[in-house]
């Protein structure tokens, strides 16, 4: 059976934003505009969720703010066939959501 990739996007809580690393990454951020965690993997995207929030192979900004997944953003991409094309989408969605004023932190 050929391997499926997902891409995904959780929301981070707004205190992310009181971290120095995460605002020098995002100098376009907007104030109101949602944080949010993007990433891809050969998990579904909740499952993905599970292991960051219990800190395995986790981001340290979902760990402590990741809130929720975003399906409304991600889920149109699902299933993705190959890593290439998944980590193209990853890309591609992180920069249209920083272009949009988003806090953005990508895996």
């Amino acid at each position: 059976m050929p391997r499926t990739y997902f891409v995904y996007v959780i929301e981070l809580e707004p205190a992310v934003l009181a971290v120095r690393a995460f605002r020098k990454r995002n100098p376009t951020y907007r104030d109101g505009k949602p944080c949010v965690y993007v990433g891809s993997s050969v998990q579904p995207p909740d499952q993905r969720f599970d292991q960051h929030k219990e800190g395995y192979r986790g981001n340290r900004f979902v760990r402590r703010f990741g809130a929720r997944l975003r399906p409304d953003v991600f889920e149109r991409y699902n299933p993705v066939p190959t890593r290439a094309d998944a980590l193209e989408i990853e890309e591609y969605l992180a920069g249209r959501l920083r272009e949009e004023g988003w806090g953005v932190w990508q895996g």
